[in-house]
């Protein structure tokens, strides 16, 4: 799905990893961005922001689609989910960084979903259409061939700058990924969704509380400062 300014960045390509570097060390200091005639403010503070942030540096210098890459890393070191040989479903996997991750951490089999085209990964089945169609979950599984072990969402919408308009689909594109996790998961398997602090997902949790052995929330570091941005991680489906 379309991603959130605060979120994602831009699709790019694999570059080659070097030999060295570190996310405390990669930068030389400050860049600013002015704001010319072609371009608006918000489009420069953006672009900016990604100049200067250590995590856009760092995806770049180790072959990531995007800094979101460095999410789900985390995630994985902080509950062992993309075990070697796991099958996993990505929802809303433009530009592609989460398909890498659980490939290069031992996944056999990935299968993505977005609005948007994505770049080809070997080991993955990828998907350019609405997740929202209802024709879209059996597709996903037919590509997939069986029960998935892992099912992530990190998928967004494009705003509309009214924040109860926005809310709603957030929120709703949400139930939508916790209801698909219900309905496909493999018994013990995991659940990782974005979600938003204040966001009233008492509904969802309440469902992943009963069909899971454990719920937890996770704020990766690798979030923006500032971003509300939060993940949910169930764990052990019931079936």
């Amino acid at each position: 799905m379309s991603d959130q300014p605060e979120d994602k960045e831009p699709r790019r390509k694999m570059v080659k990893a070097p030999t060295g570097g570190n996310l405390s060390g990669r930068s030389k200091g400050h860049t600013a961005v002015k704001t010319a005639k072609f371009r608006t403010q918000s489009s420069a503070k953006w672009l900016e922001r990604q100049l200067n942030d250590p995590y856009v540096q760092q995806a770049k210098a180790e072959g990531w689609r995007s800094r979101a890459a460095f999410k789900l890393i985390e995630i994985d070191e902080r509950f062992n989910l993309l075990h070697k040989g796991a099958k996993v479903i990505d929802l809303g996997c433009a530009p592609g960084g989460w398909v890498q991750v659980a490939i290069k951490r031992g996944a056999s089999h990935v299968v993505g979903v977005d609005l948007l085209p994505v770049d080809p990964v070997p080991g993955a089945d990828l998907l350019e259409a609405d997740f929202t169609d209802p024709a879209i979950g059996p597709q996903l599984m037919d590509l997939m061939g069986g029960k998935p072990d892992v099912i992530l969402s990190d998928l967004a919408h494009n705003t509309v700058g009214h924040k109860q308009t926005d809310h709603l689909k957030i929120m709703g594109l949400l139930e939508m990924a916790g209801d698909f996790a219900l309905d496909n998961l493999k018994p013990g398997g995991a659940f990782i969704a974005k979600a938003f602090q204040g966001g009233e997902t008492e509904h969802l949790l309440l469902k992943l509380k009963v069909t899971f052995e454990t719920v937890k929330h996770f704020k990766p570091k690798s979030s923006r400062v500032g971003s509300s941005e939060i993940y949910i991680v169930a764990i052990g489906f019931k079936g």
